[in-house]
């Protein structure tokens, strides 16, 4: 009998997809630190030339923080970018299968929707890569602003399309969609993938100065943002009904905390886009406001956090797919949740608490609760190997895992 080697990940989903998704969500976890600690006036973001200005004059605290930072910032973008290329060249091929086929016409054709959500995350790691590693960034920002804006239009349009293939598959011909199988929030994927691009295209309307580029990121990224909202709301109602009936499907289960990844994206970008309509159309809100819309957001999350870890305990789902033999795509959607809590703290701390004055900078409350933010990243850093680990490291089998 020939032994032969084979990993996990050579069974191609497009969940994987979430692999690089995860990665890029960590080095964004990383700019948080350059973010929020290093001095950046003149500009909403730090740039190249301002880390640079930290870093010679700073403390070793915060040289060490920075020295984290890009190395985090560089490692997990290479990682993002690199999952990203394996993922598209695997789905060119997965697209000549059968597999293909009958993913396309069951429920399961919405995880199509992770390659646009993965390509909406890395332009938004390759915009932060440009601030943090490219000298003199901000001078030709404002000619970048509208490529930023093509980019996202495309992916939008890519990922409405593919949700125009399964809306109007199910909804015109009717009992094709298996309702008893709509027993997690795996159908939430479109509203994250339209949520992620949403993000992204708000960000030239927190940073450009040009009323006109401002104008176009506010209202694209506002409708899509409206639009990814509806679509979750929607989905998650009929999604809570089966698995009242039904029960959680096990392999799914992560999926129960998808509303919190998208919750800290359209927080985000409700967050820039209250910041254009403050520097560019003189719409001036409270101190507090951020606070209100942190604190509610994290309040949401904790509550599907909690549900989401519940149900993951009850049904064992680490023995069956982070310990034990079994192994799933789906459970790189454990990733996300974790970053996005991160972020959402950071913003919360900073732009809440500190932007409303209840605590202050870089105080005992302050570092307290970046602790917080600080731990949920490590542990998804853990986790990414983890899975990495479990998915992709080569094993000596009895026979080959064929690709779908």
């Amino acid at each position: 009998m020939n032994t032969t080697h084979h990993r996990p990940a050579d069974t191609w989903s497009p969940l994987y997809f979430l692999a690089s998704l995860g990665a890029g969500g960590l080095a964004v976890t990383f700019f948080m630190y350059l973010l929020f600690w290093v001095p950046h006036s003149g500009q909403p973001v730090p740039v190249f030339e301002d880390i640079m200005a930290a870093f010679t004059s700073g403390g070793l605290p915060l040289k060490v923080a920075i020295i984290l930072a890009v190395t985090g910032i560089a490692g997990f973008s290479f990682l993002n970018i690199k999952m990203l290329i394996w993922n598209l060249l695997r789905y060119s091929e997965f697209k000549k299968t059968d597999g293909y086929t009958k993913l396309v016409n069951s429920n399961g054709e919405t995880q199509l929707l992770a390659m646009p959500l993965a390509l909406a995350m890395t332009v938004n790691a390759g915009f932060i890569l440009g601030l943090v590693f490219v000298p003199g960034l901000w001078g030709v920002v404002e000619y970048l602003f509208p490529l930023a804006l093509i980019a996202f239009a495309l992916i939008a349009m890519l990922a409405f399309r593919q949700i125009g293939y399964f809306l109007g598959r199910v909804l015109s011909e009717g009992g094709v969609f298996d309702v008893t199988a709509n027993n997690s929030f795996a159908q939430l994927l479109p509203a994250f993938a339209l949520a992620m691009t949403a993000v992204g295209m708000a960000a030239p309307a927190a940073m450009s100065t040009i009323p006109l580029t401002v104008g176009v990121s506010l209202i694209a990224s506002l409708a899509l943002g409206v639009i990814a909202g509806l679509y979750a709301l929607i989905a998650a109602v009929t999604a809570f009904n089966s698995m009242l009936h039904h029960g959680t499907a096990k392999e799914s289960a992560p999926t129960l905390m998808v509303v919190v990844p998208i919750l800290t994206v359209l927080g985000i970008m409700v967050m820039r886009q209250k910041h254009a309509l403050h520097t560019t159309f003189e719409v001036h809100g409270g101190a507090a406001d951020n606070l209100v819309l942190t604190t509610a957001i994290l309040a949401i999350q904790g509550g599907f956090l909690a549900l989401g870890l519940l149900v993951l305990r009850r049904q064992k789902y680490a023995d069956a797919y982070l310990r034990g033999d079994g192994n799933s795509a789906g459970a790189y959607a454990l990733v996300c949740p974790g970053v996005a809590i991160s972020v959402m703290l950071h913003f919360w701390i900073n732009k809440g608490l500190v932007g409303a004055g209840v605590i202050t900078d870089f105080g005992v409350a302050y570092w307290s609760l970046t602790t917080l933010a600080i731990a949920a990243q490590v542990a998804m850093i853990v986790l990414v190997f983890i899975l990495n680990q479990r998915h992709f490291a080569v094993r000596a089998g009895l026979g080959s895992v064929p690709a779908e």
